[in-house]
């Protein structure tokens, strides 16, 4: 890359490169279009898309307006699904590292989003492999809260210990959903499923959260 990798920090904003701040929207996409650089246009007039190509060929401005996109949509990601806060961001950090470091070889064969929760979901993965390993051969155990005990509110307690008792696969697929706000196709996409597949494993996760969820709300009107 020409310019300088951008810092990374959840809760700080990166400056962008340009020294010339001041000027306006207007004469800096003129002369953008005269001159064939790749700084990143008005964040309402450009996609993920275009932003990640911007940045493959350089433009250190078109990843910092990424990161401020995705920063907490992607800390979020690994919230929800570790118990500490501290991995989260970690996690999150290291998500982008990876996006920099592969950002040469991007190619928009997918949305932006889809191609980023799926770095962040091999990141995931390879933390709870060595996680297992380290409780398997170290007796390591995790000594941190469970991060539904952190919800304020009694009904959002009771529907993260609902999520946390379906299946492994229909868990993903609602959170994806739910939390992510991706569509089908994308969890098809992100978890190399078919497009029923996603849909039905939907249907039964969500079934199946209705029926955890309905002797708590029956047991609260009683009490009430």
């Amino acid at each position: 890359m020409q310019e300088a990798s951008p810092a990374l920090a959840l809760n700080s904003i990166a400056l962008p490169s340009s020294k010339d701040e001041s000027a306006s929207s207007g004469a800096a996409s003129e002369h953008a279009a005269a001159s064939g650089c790749t700084s990143a246009p008005a964040k309402s007039s450009v996609s993920d898309e275009q932003l990640m190509l911007a940045f493959s060929k350089g433009s250190a401005e078109s990843f910092d307006e990424l990161f401020q996109r995705y920063k907490q949509p992607v800390y979020g990601f690994f919230r929800r699904r570790l118990a500490d806060p501290a991995q989260a961001e970690e996690l999150t950090q290291e998500t982008f590292f990876v996006l920099l470091r592969a950002s040469s070889r991007y190619e928009p064969r997918a949305l932006f989003r889809t191609y980023l929760y799926a770095i962040g979901l091999r990141i995931l993965r390879a933390h709870r492999r060595k996680t297992v390993f380290r409780a398997m051969f170290f007796g390591q155990r995790s000594s941190v809260p469970d991060p539904a005990k952190n919800d304020a509110t009694e009904s959002g307690l009771l529907v993260r210990r609902a999520v946390e008792k379906l299946d492994a696969l229909d868990r993903e697929v609602v959170m994806l959903r739910e939390f992510e706000q991706l569509s089908y196709a994308e969890i098809a996409d992100l978890l190399h499923l078919p497009l029923n597949t996603v849909r039905s494993r939907l249907f039964r996760a969500r079934t199946a959260l209705r029926n955890l969820l309905e002797p708590s709300k029956q047991a609260k009107r009683k009490d009430q």
